[in-house]
C-alpha cells in the first residue's frame, strides 16, 4: 500500500539530516525559529496532517529550512488551499430591524402618554381657576396692553427629558482579507468558533462575536482596523502567522510562544 505521507516523510527526513549535520538539537532549532519542539518532531516524522492546516505547515517548514539554510521546492510543500467548509460566525448581539423600529415606536408612545398625563390635568386646573376668578384688574402704572389678562387661559408647558439612547457599541476589530488566509477564532474559554480558509475580499467583524484569541495564516494579506484606524499585525506575527488575544474593546495583545 502506498504511504500517503511519503513526500512529507522525505522532506522531514531531509530536515532531520540537515539539522544533525549542522550539530543542532531540536531545542536549538526551536529557539531560533520560535517553533515548539513537538511541532519540529512532527515535521521530521512526516505526519504533517497532525499539525493542522496546510498553510501553517508551509510556514513551519519554511521557517525550519531557513534556520538550516536549506532551499525547498514549493512542490514539496503542502498546498495552502483547503476544501474544508468555513463555518460562519453568528453574532448573538445583533438586533433585528423590526425590533429596533418597535422599540423606537414604544419610546415615542411612552413619551406622548407621560406628556398628556402631566399637561392635561394642569391645563384643566388652570382653566377652572381663571373662570372662577372673574376679570382681573391691572395696576395703574402698567399699560393696559401689558397688564390686561388674555381672554383664554395661560398656556403651560410640560417638558420631559428625552429617554436615553442605546449605549454606543464599543469599537471592535475588523479584519479585511486582501488574499486567502487560514483563520482560527477562539472564545475566552478556548472553544473554537471558526477554523478555515477565508477568501480574498471577505471581512470579519470580531467586536461583538465573543472572539478572545485569533490565529491568522498569511498575515501579510490581512488588514486589521480598529476604531477606523489600521492596526499593525507585525508585532504579533512570526513566519507570516499572526497570533494575538483580543479584548472586549478591540485591543490586541501578543500570545506568549509555547515552551518546548
Amino acid at each position: 500500500m502506498t504511504n500517503p505521507h511519503a513526500a512529507d516523510s522525505a522532506v522531514g527526513e531531509r530536515l532531520r539530516k540537515a539539522r544533525e549535520a549542522a550539530g543542532y538539537s531540536l531545542a536549538d532549532v526551536s529557539t531560533r525559529s520560535r517553533i515548539p519542539v513537538r511541532v519540529l518532531e512532527t515535521l521530521e516524522s512526516g505526519d504533517w496532517a497532525a499539525i493542522g492546516a496546510p498553510v501553517f505547515v508551509r510556514g513551519h517548514v519554511r521557517a525550519y529550512a531557513r534556520v538550516l539554510g536549506l532551499t525547498l521546492d514549493d512542490q514539496a510543500l503542502p498546498s495552502p488551499l483547503s476544501t474544508s467548509q468555513i463555518p460562519s460566525l453568528v453574532s448573538h448581539s445583533h438586533v433585528p430591524r423590526y425590533r429596533h423600529v418597535a422599540e423606537n415606536l414604544g419610546r415615542r408612545v411612552v413619551y406622548i402618554v407621560l406628556t398628556a398625563a402631566l399637561v392635561v390635568p394642569v391645563w384643566l386646573a388652570t382653566r377652572g381657576s381663571f373662570q372662577a376668578a372673574g376679570p382681573a384688574v391691572a395696576p395703574l402704572d402698567v399699560p393696559a396692553s401689558v397688564g390686561s389678562v388674555a381672554d383664554g387661559p395661560t398656556p403651560m408647558m410640560a417638558s420631559i427629558a428625552p429617554l436615553p439612547s442605546a449605549a454606543a457599541v464599543r469599537p471592535g476589530l475588523m479584519l479585511e482579507f486582501a488574499g486567502e488566509s487560514w483563520v482560527q477564532f477562539f472564545d475566552a474559554s478556548g472553544r473554537l468558533l471558526e477554523s478555515g480558509l477565508v477568501a480574498a475580499g471577505q471581512r470579519r467583524e470580531l467586536g461583538a462575536a465573543g472572539v478572545a484569541r485569533v490565529v491568522l495564516g498569511n498575515a501579510s494579506a490581512v488588514r486589521a482596523v480598529r476604531g477606523g484606524e489600521a492596526v499593525d499585525l507585525a508585532p504579533y506575527s512570526q513566519a507570516n502567522v499572526a497570533r494575538f488575544t483580543l479584548s472586549s474593546d478591540g485591543s490586541l495583545a501578543p500570545i506568549a510562544p509555547a515552551r518546548p
